[in-house]
């Protein structure tokens, strides 16, 4: 009898109450039973129950040893039931979060195509800019920018964005183009601030050399579309992720500025739990992002170097 039928057979055994009744599901005779009982108590050179011939009740060492069973046993279903489902058609409820702007512009019609083609699949998609607990918020896939989460989760990067400084030509005209990073300090920047701190200073590198500067203005958002639309009524300055920013770029009503200087990357990530790796209906939205994500990239890269042209 190998480890793991051991363990299914002593909860099954404390879940009958009886030897004899254990006998009865497992088509055993009662000394059969007795015998197996024996048999795992002799290899673990521990008493497991105490049993009359009516009842049966654990030890302190049959409590821990069933306890454990029980989340073992539990594991390898789990386990068993993610390998199995990974290649099937997902289903069931999944639990999306993003950011306000990001998840109004691009999240939601990817989620919209996702339901088309994946019917069976309830998404709930809830949109904040404060970041969240996955275990404690009940979600099972959160889109984010920049910087890897924590290392406890799993992120999958599913675009690449970078960001970009600008402005539009009118307020360009009025006071200035920046020709170097320190040039910011001079001009009116809107400040976006995110988790209850002020990102008031901008990091410029072109090559070894980087720059971190504090800028200053009149206008601060914890909103980034509020911050675009304060950039696009000619406000200042404004730092931004390129896919906010596309649009407004090729159209001529922003205008970048320092195009020369790398700023922090703002990479997008679908962030999960490691238990939900193998899930049919995380694997399946994730890859869609990214197949809807690329098609927006592509024509977003082909606008932006006609553009630049």
């Amino acid at each position: 009898m190998n480890a793991v039928s051991e363990l299914a057979f002593f909860s099954q055994l404390v879940g009958a109450g009886s030897l004899a009744a254990t006998a009865r599901e497992l088509n055993l005779t009662p000394p059969a039973v007795t015998k197996r009982l024996a048999q795992l108590e002799k290899r673990l050179g521990v008493r497991l129950l105490n049993r009359t011939t009516r009842s049966i009740s654990l030890t302190a060492e049959g409590e821990t040893y069933l306890v454990n069973a029980k989340r073992i046993l539990e594991e390898i279903e789990e386990m068993e039931r993610q390998v199995s489902s990974s290649r099937a058609e997902p289903k069931g409820l999944l639990r999306v979060n993003a950011p306000l702007g990001f998840g109004r512009t691009h999240v939601a019609p990817a989620i919209s195509s996702f339901a088309k083609r994946y019917p069976e699949v309830e998404v709930q998609l809830h949109l904040s800019d404060r970041p969240i607990n996955l275990p404690d918020d009940a979600i099972d896939v959160a889109i984010r920018f920049g910087d890897l989460p924590d290392s406890r989760l799993i992120a999958r990067k599913i675009a690449s964005n970078r960001r970009r400084l600008c402005a539009t030509p009118g307020y360009l005209d009025a006071f200035g183009r920046p020709e170097s990073p320190r040039d910011l300090m001079k001009h009116n920047c809107i400040v976006l601030r995110q988790n209850d701190a002020a990102f008031g200073t901008w990091r410029l590198s072109r090559g070894k050399q980087i720059e971190s500067i504090k800028v200053h203005g009149g206008l601060s958002t914890n909103d980034g579309e509020v911050a675009l639309c304060w950039a696009l009524e000619g406000h200042g300055i404004l730092m931004r992720a390129e896919w906010n920013l596309a649009d407004h770029l090729r159209s001529g009503r922003l205008e970048e500025v320092l195009g020369d200087y790398e700023t922090p990357p703002a990479d997008i990530y679908a962030v999960y739990l490691e238990r939900l790796n193998l899930s049919a209906k995380v694997s399946f939205f994730i890859e869609h992002l990214r197949e809807c994500f690329k098609s927006k990239a592509d024509q977003q890269a082909n606008s932006l170097a006609a553009w630049a042209r």
